[in-house]
């Protein structure tokens, strides 16, 4: 892995007086602070383009793209948790300490260390229960872009760190006392300075003098109408995803799991995992994820499956089951599809009991629990789906299982009737449905896929004409869904097909803040980037992705490594890569060879691979495999070793015009 620098705003906060609130009651704090993260702090942290890097018991470190951003979520959640706390005795409220610092960090595998990140904690440390300390480096960021009353405490010297910090501290009453919480996630509020302007202009004139008022009043009660009338007018713009949302997908009612250890103190473990399950699935924008209290109505209540989905309206049901030994935790869980009452999903997770702590565990089992149901594109619900699907006719076909027809035909990539059908589907789609985002970010990714390979296009030589969709379809998904990875991911594809390398990197960057382990994303997003020139980082994510998937990694993620190695000249290690990632059906595989071999003066074998080349990819030529490459972002000192390689190796200049024209939909490698 490859360890990379940048400039971040680090935020570190813990919880105040952890051990005294765990002796007093540990059940009951765990269960406090995983509402308050749930409740609270997850929202905001996405909210303000937050990334959370890791968790502690009593501890978080995120990683905000700005210092604005960051003080803004700090001060939003300080401020909301200070709200909850005004009826709780002062010796069992939750509070936090916060620490707030912008400086060099180094990432490497999604951790992060550094000057930066010891400054934030270091800051958390001196701050007042439920305060924040912020560096002054943050503060000067601030500067006409957050108005807060944060009071100079002067410069410290604080340990490790070699120079003295002057450090700012905003303490839980100036909090309390706000007017409101800063709104920094919001582009449209940070782009309308009519209500601010107008505050600051109401706030000036009641300190001068009535005869200037009085003058000024009609101009104030205008720009006052201007404003009810923007808000109106946005009041009644169309829905955004969420609200759209409520009659896409399945609902799933998640039931309280069992709590089968014959201990009734460890119901709230078992509880708490139904609520983080809750909490997960509703991530997924494409389930509709009924509520807690609905669900927990029906705890220890024998009821019939079937009937249970007719009482709730709901498509699947999910059941399980907790125990807990001395030495291990197991948890089963099922998927019921209420329809039918049959079982669709069933499996077992066991920890042991002592590897974490609780609260870890409990996140780690819903995770997965969440991530084999929920996910769209691999999850059981998605599978199901599709297949009750399958013998519909397309005009039939619903929004959800239209984004269904579409993963899974970006999936297979090489099929032409499946990717018109899914194409087809997904323009109907997004004209009858606009607001639907993981269709228009779906729909991205098989007109990239199309622009790509010609799959399904009757006319390849008009891929071109498909970039202009591909961008409006990938800036519609973000629109629609800021906070969704799909939609970012969907963007990143859009940027990649007109090879701009820095929007690519920051909606890269965005997908692993909503997403940091979702390696089919890394392992595209690593390969891509790398090509767009972001070498270094794209290999890094396509190793983390490699070492996440483990055995089931595709093979073609290790090709990034492979041509790092060749646009570095370090011809022997590309050959050693590309021959472990080889696959005899895949044309791109003989390409490799064929352009790697006479670098190391091996241009007889070369020439023995471009047989096979051919016959899998009969329109290849050098003049073809160029525009490929250039296609795919790569600059002129690879091609141009890569043409004269291929050129050695006795590979015809250019292909039958006719072959070039028709194309060959069977022979679409895996992936770019």
């Amino acid at each position: 892995m490859h360890p990379q620098r940048r400039l971040a705003a680090i935020l570190v906060a813990d919880v105040v007086g952890y051990s005294r609130l765990m002796g007093q009651d540990e059940s009951g704090t765990l269960r406090r602070i995983k509402a308050i993260r749930r409740q609270v702090v997850d929202p905001n942290i996405a909210a303000y383009h937050g990334r959370v890097v890791k968790t502690t018991g009593d501890g978080i470190l995120i990683e905000y793209p700005s210092a604005v951003e960051a003080v803004g979520s700090a001060v939003a959640v300080q401020r909301t948790i200070a709200e909850r706390n005004a009826d709780i005795p002062v010796d069992q409220r939750i509070e936090f300490r916060v620490g707030v610092h912008q400086g060099d960090i180094v990432v490497d595998d999604q951790d992060i260390f550094g000057d930066g990140v010891n400054v934030a904690a270091r800051l958390e440390a001196l701050c007042e229960p439920a305060g924040i300390c912020i560096s002054g480096r943050v503060y000067e960021d601030m500067a006409g872009r957050l108005e807060l009353p944060f009071v100079e405490r002067g410069e410290h010297q604080l340990k490790n760190i070699a120079r003295p910090v002057r450090i700012y501290a905003l303490g839980p009453r100036a909090i309390a006392g706000l007017p409101a919480t800063p709104d920094m996630a919001s582009e449209d509020s940070r782009n309308n300075g009519l209500a601010p302007w107008l505050g600051q202009l109401l706030t000036r004139t009641f300190s001068t003098k009535s005869l200037r008022w009085l003058m000024l009043l009609p101009v104030v009660v205008a720009l006052a109408g201007i404003g009810a009338w923007q808000v109106t007018k946005r009041s009644q713009a169309p829905p955004r995803l969420e609200a759209a949302n409520q009659s896409r997908g399945p609902a799933i009612a998640v039931l309280p799991f069992d709590n089968l250890s014959g201990d009734p103190s460890q119901e709230f473990f078992s509880d708490g995992l139904s609520e983080e399950l809750i909490t997960g699935l509703s991530r997924f924008d494409q389930l509709r994820v009924l509520a807690r209290n609905t669900t927990f109505a029906y705890k220890k209540k024998a009821i019939e499956m079937q009937e249970l989905g007719r009482q709730l309206q709901a498509q699947y049901v999910i059941e399980g089951s907790f125990r807990r030994t001395p030495d291990q935790i197991s948890v089963t869980a099922q998927l019921i599809d209420a329809r039918t009452g049959t079982h669709v999903w069933a499996q077992t997770y066991e920890r042991a009991a002592t590897s974490a702590s609780l609260l870890g565990l409990q996140n780690d089992i819903a995770h997965h629990i969440g991530a084999a149901i929920g996910d769209i594109r691999t999850g059981a619900i998605a599978k199901a789906e599709l297949e009750r699907a399958r013998a519909k006719p397309a005009t039939e076909l619903s929004s959800y299982e239209c984004v269904l027809q579409g993963y899974q035909a970006s999936a297979a990539q090489s099929a032409a009737g499946p990717m018109r059908r899914a194409r087809a589907c997904l323009e109907a789609t997004v004209t009858r449905d606009p607001t639907y985002a993981e269709a228009w970010a779906i729909l991205t990714r098989i007109l990239y896929i199309q622009r790509s390979w010609g799959t399904g296009l009757d006319d390849v030589d008009k891929r071109v004409d498909l970039v202009p969709r591909l961008l409006e379809a990938g800036n519609r998904a973000v629109e629609l869904a800021p906070e969704n990875a799909a939609a970012h991911f969907a963007l990143f594809s859009a940027y990649a097909a007109t090879c701009q390398t820095q929007r690519m990197r920051v909606e890269a960057d965005r997908v692993l803040a909503i997403n940091p382990n979702d390696a089919s994303a890394l392992g595209l997003i690593g390969n891509l980037l790398a090509y767009a020139g972001d070498w270094d980082y794209g290999r890094q994510l396509a190793e983390k992705a490699i070492a996440l998937a483990g055995p089931a990694a595709p093979s073609w993620w290790w090709w990034v490594v492979g041509k790092d190695y060749y646009r570095k000249g370090e011809y022997a290690k590309a050959l050693e890569v590309f021959q472990r990632s080889y696959a005899e059906q895949n044309w791109l595989d003989h390409l490799h060879l064929v352009y790697t071999l006479p670098h190391l003066g091996r241009i007889d074998e070369a020439r023995a691979q471009v047989p096979s080349l051919m016959k899998l990819k009969p329109d290849i030529s050098v003049r073809e495999a160029d525009r490929y490459y250039t296609m795919w972002c790569f600059d002129a000192d690879f091609r141009d070793r890569m043409v004269r390689a291929l050129r050695l190796a006795g590979l015809r200049e250019e292909a039958d015009e006719n072959r070039v024209r028709q194309g060959n939909a069977a022979v679409v490698p895996s992936q770019p």
